[in-house]
């Protein structure tokens, strides 16, 4: 529609430049449902353990194969705003909690889409956006009570949460799962720390470092830090025990002056004096790290040639061009100080490991800093056949990573296989009921939206849905009961917590909220106006033929 505006005494009044295009009300609201909807649908297949993949190809011609809803969405490239919505739904889920996405970009899309069969019976937006907005808040109150605790030392529990979460991945299954799961638990619980009275445990100390080549049972726990990188000098030691570490935030190298500036060479003497002075410096350098007992040494920056002579000849390791993110974890792994100048190197600033060695791991040299005394900073080496595998078997150890995080941190769980949704929808329905009005309505299509979880669940398990439904429903009467879901193995209804089905409380916090959040967001939209900019030129021969494939 070109130039949008309205009527104002019957004369059309343009606010909106050529090409705008706008659409409203009733049409708004359907477009951005629909849109939100299929979103929801594209990823729908891909949940719980039994859940298909997808698989992706760039522009550039890379493939990914997943089925982690993060990953979907952000490969999928979305053009639409309200899909944008749906893809940081899941990008705030994958940050807070690191599982669940899948679960909640789905309960957004059938928030939405039962919100929509309201709107055609006449209810208004903010009826709805009213009763969700209760909805979501009675269902926080609600997974509170009906959460069992858990703490660091419950490791059997932790271990069953990280195996869940790893549950829908290719790579989730049989004993690869226990024994990553397990390693997941222990990376874990060694970089957690206890800060007045309350544990904190941040992820990005636990490094996931992958290589393709070996088997998926291959991969394995590493107390310290695994660098991609190799020793600098050839003449230098592959391997050293009880290392004296030293972390250097500095160039070995002699710096360069911040102007233009010239050196004027007239005789071979002086020529020889400069070279001379170099060098003279770039021992000093390295004796400087020499004296404070160090025997490796990581620098963040570049080291001159003649300076790793120098370190070749005095027996040290030296590893150049560290990530700032690996020297952090370097620092937290060793109890080392980074050091910014040379001159502050002491050997109370140096760290220790067990273990400094270079090896050959499919065809690359990487350095492993193992055996460090209590690491606060560990690293999870993921192997597996393919580059595919690899990649999924890294995004299955990270949502198990987030999911142990935060049910440590909350230090609560839900039962899984749908028992939990079951659970709220049925004392969902009752609140609808004491609530009345019209409001009621919108509570009832929230308790309908949660349902959908344990439907597809059923479905990708090839379990009639409705039948398994109509059973949960009745059977979630008292409160004895309310951990039965969906057992997708053996496609019957079972008790969850019994079979070790359990996930974080943060999951479905975060996932009701993000989603609830975002069906309230995308209802309150009654118009949406695209400006397109200036107007498309005119093609040949004026208005005739040729505007069909304009938009």
């Amino acid at each position: 529609m070109a130039g949008q505006g309205g009527q104002l005494g019957g004369q059309q009044v343009l606010i909106l430049p050529e090409g705008s295009s706008r659409l409203q009300g009733r049409d708004a609201r359907w477009t951005n449902i629909a849109v939100a909807y299929a979103v929801a649908s594209a990823i729908r297949t891909t949940l719980g353990p039994k859940g298909m993949d997808k698989m992706l190809v760039s522009d550039m011609g890379d493939i990914v194969i997943t089925n982690d809803g993060a990953t979907i969405l952000k490969e999928m490239n979305v053009e639409h705003p309200a899909a944008k919505i749906m893809v940081e739904i899941a990008k705030t889920q994958d940050k807070e909690v690191g599982d669940g996405t899948t679960t909640s970009v789905m309960l957004a899309g059938e928030m939405l889409k039962r919100a929509g069969d309201l709107l055609d019976q006449n209810i208004h937006a903010s009826t709805l956006i009213n009763g969700y907005k209760n909805a979501a808040t009675k269902a926080n109150e609600i997974l509170q009570h009906i959460s069992y605790p858990v703490g660091l030392e419950d490791t059997e529990t932790l271990e069953k949460i990280a195996s869940v979460a790893m549950g829908s991945k290719t790579v989730g299954v049989g004993d690869a799962k226990n024994k990553l799961a397990k390693l997941v638990v222990k990376a874990v619980k060694q970089v957690a720390e206890k800060k007045d009275g309350k544990i904190e445990i941040d992820d990005d100390f636990i490094k996931v470092e992958k290589k393709e080549g070996g088997d998926i049972n291959d991969t394995e726990f590493i107390s310290g830090v695994v660098i991609d990188k190799e020793i600098v000098h050839s003449g230098m030691p592959k391997k050293v025990t009880n290392a004296k570490i030293a972390l250097v935030d500095a160039a070995l190298e002699i710096e360069k002056t911040e102007t233009d500036a010239k050196i004027e060479i007239t005789s071979p003497d002086q020529m020889q004096a400069f070279l001379d002075q170099e060098e003279k410096m770039l021992r000093e350098m390295v004796d400087k790290i020499a004296k404070s007992g160090a025997n490796v040494v990581f620098v963040q920056k570049g080291i001159d040639d003649v300076a790793q002579h120098f370190l070749s000849k005095k027996g040290i390791v030296a590893i150049r061009r560290v990530k700032k993110s690996d020297m952090d974890k370097l620092a937290k792994a060793t109890h080392a100080t980074i050091a910014t100048s040379l001159d502050d190197i002491s050997a109370k600033d140096l760290g220790s490991a067990g273990i400094v060695e270079e090896r050959k791991v499919a065809g690359e040299q990487m350095v492993f800093v193992e055996q460090c005394k209590d690491p606060k900073s560990v690293t999870i080496f993921v192997r597996a056949s393919t580059e595919h595998v690899v990649n999924e078997g890294e995004r299955a150890v990270v949502d198990a990573i987030g999911a142990v995080s935060s049910a440590i941190e909350v230090g609560k769980y839900v039962t899984g296989g749908g028992s939990t949704e079951v659970e709220l929808a049925q004392q969902l329905r009752k609140y609808a009921n004491d609530v009345g009005g019209r409001e009621q309505l919108a509570i009832q299509a929230f308790a309908e939206s949660l349902e959908s979880i344990p439907r597809t669940l059923a479905e990708s398990a090839g379990m009639d849905a409705i039948d398994c439904l109509v059973m949960l429903r009745s059977k979630h009467k008292g409160p004895e009961n309310r951990s039965l879901g969906v057992d997708v193995y053996a496609g019957k209804i079972d008790d969850m917590k019994k079979l070790g089905i359990i996930e974080p409380l943060k999951v479905k916090t975060q996932a009701i909220a993000s989603a609830s959040e975002a069906a309230e967001m995308l209802l309150r939209i009654d118009d949406m106006i695209a400006a397109r900019g200036k107007a498309p030129a005119m093609p040949p021969g004026g208005m005739g033929g040729g505007m069909e494939g304009m938009d």
